[in-house]
């Protein structure tokens, strides 16, 4: 088991905190923070936290200041980006690439200042295409501005945005069987839950090695 480092780091947005999962011998460091409802505790990024150190990649579980000061609604999107950029040179501190990644809202935030920060490439878990039921309300031009290599991970029962409602770009897009917006499965869905983890770990091992 790898020995985790907790980090809290100032920015203008508050105090926010990393919780290093650090690999033996890095190439990558992969910062990925929670949405707008939950924390680093979702099962995509604990799953992620558990699988990558072993194929070289660093895992940082970042937690938004919002999220560290005890609130339980996320502030507007441009205090989101304060915070992340605010982080940012923590996260470079190893001196490796930094992927920006994030589930729901933080996706939206690491697409938003992927080019500007200098990312190597954007995870975007669960990305928030559109509202429930309001197609209309299309955020396309967050994930297609994100400017580096990117690998959406989407459930395909996803409410905010299902896999074929995502339009033709230059990312890629992995599916994930019957998830849900927390990639949580049906228990009469033919593929378990843990399988539906081992989904989304297959693939980001495979694109993190694509991008060596």
């Amino acid at each position: 088991m790898t020995r985790t480092i907790e980090e809290t780091v100032p920015t203008d947005a508050g105090d926010a905190r990393i919780t290093w999962h650090p690999a033996r011998k890095a190439r990558l460091v992969l910062a990925v923070s929670h949405g707008a409802g939950g924390g680093i505790e979702a099962r995509d990024l604990q799953a992620l936290a558990g699988v990558l150190p072993a194929h070289g990649v660093t895992v940082a579980l970042v937690e938004q200041p919002w999220r560290v000061a005890g609130k339980k609604v996320a502030p507007a999107p441009r205090t989101l980006d304060t915070g992340w950029r605010g982080l940012w040179p923590a996260l470079t501190q190893p001196g490796l690439p930094v992927i920006a990644g994030g589930r729901s809202a933080g996706a939206r935030v690491a697409c938003r200042t992927a080019t500007e920060l200098g990312a190597s490439a954007v995870l975007a878990l669960s990305f928030p295409l559109h509202p429930p039921g309001r197609p209309e309300k299309s955020r396309a031009d967050e994930l297609l501005g994100a400017g580096v290599p990117t690998l959406v991970v989407q459930g395909g029962n996803d409410p905010f945005g299902k896999p074929e409602e995502f339009p033709e770009g230059s990312y890629e897009l992995v599916e994930v069987p019957y998830g849900d917006h927390g990639f949580a499965v049906p228990k009469r869905a033919p593929v378990g839950q843990d399988e539906a983890l081992t989904v989304i770990t297959d693939a980001v091992v495979k694109w993190t090695g694509s991008l060596a």
